[in-house]
């Protein structure tokens, strides 16, 4: 075919193609933003005014690059929309700012992913519903995050991939229903200066890499169930100026500020810090407004300018009503508490300036002087103080069975009165110091301890310090001497042990003979428990399959195994009604009987605290590797009948024929059940205290854990209550109307109130243990005094009884059989805790087969 004439080249038409191509592009990219501008008309009530004609370049508060062709900016604020978003918004490629804040938007977020041009987002005040899983991915270029107020989302986490926005500087999001931790990731966003998070579920601690940030304004208050641990991250975040932390459960000191030279408002009421107050916080030129209150603040009274408006409150614990030092013994003593953390359960009865006036683990003289601190077994975490040193009256210093670390000072080597060192059971390390012959010094336990310590001429070898219970100042001792020492202890661990196995077995004898229990539906009534006495080696634990206990006594009767229900665990054989009647599981229905009674608030407040020890001590048991950790809340506080395995062997949900399981029980009590049980069905000790925490509420308001009858904000006790707490003054509109609380009282109503809300507290580690609960409400019940003798003897009760045998009392009257011995013995063995009050009659030697 021949060409036709004037024709371009070849090689000039595909010239003219590749110029052209980008122009051809161009119509299809606006044509896309206009499908996405039009769409966003479609979805808004009422069509913003202005949004004429078919090109939104022209629509009031929409702006367009220079092209005319791409959206670049949405500024719909404060118009009074309703609608929601197109699910197409993030095709809008070079959008920089989408401002959409305080309209009544709704339905879901859409995505924004890839919008690498956005900076700036405003979508505060609306009620958007949720948040898509990649809301905020490869927003390389935002700078400006902003959606507070927007309480409707359903609850969602901080997105990690926020951390490809590198040059955020502004991150609002309170009252958004976030939940979970807050990610550390802040040391990804260098220029960040403003970080507003309140009213969310936010839990869990500070993360470290705030700490070095350029944040000026931290907003953290207000969390639901309450942010935790320590704030000493801020000692570190000089650029500071705001922080509001109020209304969450941080613990532990206020940390010194005195780098944070710009700082002007501090908000840190309504929390659980403890402590001294640093001097330099009152140093701080601009500071001109801080709220401490309803914590449990320590030492001097704060001393602030005349230009700071300062909010104490009622509830800290300052050592005197006005400024001014502390008595030297106070002194001494809250410098030991600083380098355990200043526990809460310190700061809560240690009060006034009085070290001998009924404060908690210190004995003084006649004269006022304090000789004894006895910290044993309090699951203290920290160091030992050299201020220790001050107390130059001291005797006896117990510092077992902690957790405890570091060295051992050697100040305390020259306290003139010490005859008495227990720091056994730690994990200090060290050099030991070479204590005078006069002190008893006590450090098995420690691993670590003497490690370090070199092999002189006539010396000991660097493991003495935690091999023996007691060492001297001669330090001559040499291998015979050792030796020796060896022999002796085992000697008279054998002794010792051949002794017990004797005695449990005279008592097992003395059991078959008199045949005390009879026989309920096919299984044991008896209380069938094996002491702690009967176990082999010196740490006294429970074998699995090693000697320690007689063969016999593992053997089980000639019935069918499965008639009786009994927990097994190595050599250890217990049943199922031990550890009904020890927990006072069957009792529990009467127990929540007296909750809903008018029975005086001290009969409330005792029962409960029996119900506490109880507890506390079957934990204890558990922690001893008597009873397995398993056993636990289920059959202590929700009444449940099942089958589990002592020591070596775990919980068995499957329940004695003919009853309900495990999971199907629980169901039946969700009101008493820890957040994390719904998600892992696994039972531990804080699932228990939470449990606790609800029965205190019930105490406090007469109300159910679980009430369909009232309005659905107020059916959940536990979250009605704790929403109650946030604001003390609404605590006397909660009280159970048969209380009729007068001045007297209410105090300790408060105390019990605020006690509940820890229990219940919604991430595990931020409850108590229950020895934390024993230590709250027995001063109330020791404490507090009923207005008359009639009042208390109202209902037959002696206050001074245990819960078990104010139950054998009230089955008594009306005519019930009780399930309690009326036997007791006394035999116990050191790897036990004690029987608190409410076990006294429970478990006896005798109970073993």
């Amino acid at each position: 075919m021949a060409k036709p004439p004037n024709s371009p080249p070849p090689l000039l038409l595909l010239l003219l193609l590749l110029l052209l191509c980008p122009l051809l592009l161009l119509p299809l990219s606006s044509a896309d933003d206009f499908a996405v501008m039009t769409k966003l008309a479609s979805l808004l009530s009422p069509t913003p005014s202005g949004w004429t004609g078919t090109n939104p370049c022209t629509w009031t508060g929409i702006t367009c690059d220079s092209t005319s062709t791409h959206v670049t900016s949405i500024n719909l604020a404060s118009l009074s929309l309703s609608g929601s978003l197109p699910s197409t918004l993030n095709s809008l490629s070079l959008l920089q700012t989408l401002t959409l804040q305080r309209n009544s938007l709704s339905g879901p977020l859409p995505s924004l992913s890839n919008l690498t041009s956005l900076e700036q987002i405003y979508l505060d005040s609306n009620n958007f519903t949720s948040v898509p899983t990649n809301f905020l991915s490869g927003l390389t270029n935002l700078q400006t995050l902003s959606m507070s107020d927007n309480p409707n989302l359903a609850p969602w986490t901080i997105p990690t991939e926020l951390t490809q926005s590198s040059s955020l500087s502004v991150i609002y999001a309170s009252n958004a229903n976030i939940y979970g931790s807050i990610p550390d990731f802040f040391d990804s966003f260098p220029n960040l200066q403003n970080l507003r998070l309140s009213y969310n579920n936010l839990t869990g601690t500070l993360p470290s890499t705030l700490g070095g940030s350029e944040i000026t304004n931290l907003w953290l208050n207000n969390q639901l169930h309450g942010l935790s641990g320590t704030i000493e991250v801020l000692s570190t975040m000089t650029q500071l100026s705001q922080v509001w932390l109020h209304a969450n459960s941080f613990t532990g000191p206020v940390p010194d500020l005195s780098k944070c030279t710009n700082l002007f408002d501090l908000q840190l009421r309504d929390n659980q810090f403890t402590g001294v107050l640093p001097a330099s916080l009152m140093g701080l030129s601009k500071l001109a407004n801080v709220s401490l209150q309803n914590n449990k603040l320590q030492g001097p009274f704060p001393s602030f300018g005349s230009s700071v408006t300062v909010t104490l409150g009622t509830t800290n614990s300052f050592c005197r009503s006005s400024p001014g030092p502390c008595d030297p013994q106070v002194t001494a003593l809250l410098a030991v508490a600083g380098d355990i953390g200043y526990p809460i359960s310190l700061a809560q009865s240690w009060l006034g300036n009085d070290a001998c006036s009924e404060w908690t683990f210190v004995t003084c003289d006649s004269r006022g002087n304090v000789t004894i601190v006895n910290f044993g077994k309090q699951r203290f975490s920290g160091t030992i103080s050299p201020a220790f040193v001050n107390l130059t009256s001291l005797k006896s210093l117990y510092l077992n069975d902690n957790n405890l670390t570091g060295s051992i000072p050697d100040s305390l080597t020259s306290l003139p009165q010490l005859q008495l060192l227990d720091v056994s059971n730690n994990n200090l390390s060290g050099v030991v110091p070479v204590f005078p012959s006069t002190v008893k010094f006590i450090s098995v336990g420690n691993l670590l301890l003497g490690k370090n310590i070199t092999t002189g001429s006539g010396g000991s070898g660097g493991n003495s310090g935690s091999g023996s219970n007691s060492s001297t100042s001669g330090g001559n001792s040499n291998g015979s001497s050792v030796s020796a020492g060896l022999i002796a202890g085992v000697v008279i661990a054998v002794v010792v042990f051949v002794g017990v196995v004797s005695f449990v077995s005279y008592k097992c004898y003395v059991k078959k003979r008199h045949q005390r229990f009879g026989k309920t539906d096919g299984s044991e009534v008896g209380s069938e428990m094996v002491k702690s006495a009967v176990v082999s080696g010196v740490n006294g634990h429970v074998h699995g399959q090693g000697g320690g206990v007689p063969s016999e006594l593992h053997s089980q009767s000639s019935g069918d195994h499965g008639e009786m229900p009994v927990f097994e665990g190595g050599n250890v054989v217990i049943s199922i009604q031990v550890l009904r009647q020890g927990t006072l599981a069957q009792h529990l229905f009467e127990w929540r009987e007296l909750g809903y009674s008018p029975l005086t608030w001290k009969q409330r407040v005792t029962i409960a605290l029996d119900m506490a020890r109880g507890v506390e001590y079957l934990h204890g048991l558990a922690q001893q590797s008597f009873i397995h950790r398993d056993l636990k809340p289920s059959n202590i506080l929700l009444g449940d009948d099942m089958r589990a395995k002592v020591a070596d062997f775990g919980l068995v949900k499957n329940a004695p024929d003919g009853q309900y399981s495990l999971e199907t029980r629980l169901a039946g009590t969700f009101g008493y059940l820890a957040p994390e049980y719904a998600a892992t069905g696994r039972v531990t000790t804080k699932v228990d205290v939470y449990a606790f925490g609800v029965v205190l509420m019930e105490i406090i308001t007469g109300r159910k854990a679980l009430d369909e009858t009232v309005p659905d904000e107020r059916s959940h006790l536990v979250t009605w209550f704790r929403r109650v707490l946030i604001n003390k003054e609404s605590i006397p509109k909660a009280i159970d109307e048969t209380l009729a609380p007068d001045d007297e009282t209410f105090d300790s109503i408060c105390r019990v109130a605020e006690l509940a809300g820890h229990c219940t507290a919604r991430e595990p580690f931020q409850r108590p243990d229950m020895g934390h609960a024993v230590n709250v409400l027995g001063p109330l019940v020791e404490q507090w005094k009923p207005s008359s003798h009639e009042e208390e003897d109202s209902f037959g009760i002696d206050l001074h009884m245990s819960l078990p045998q104010a139950l054998q009392r009230w089955q008594s009257d009306e005519g019930t059989s009780t399930m309690f011995n009326d036997q007791s013995y006394s035999g116990t063995h050191s790897s036990i805790p004690s029987k608190p009050s409410a076990f006294a009659d429970t478990f006896d030697s005798t109970d073993c087969r």
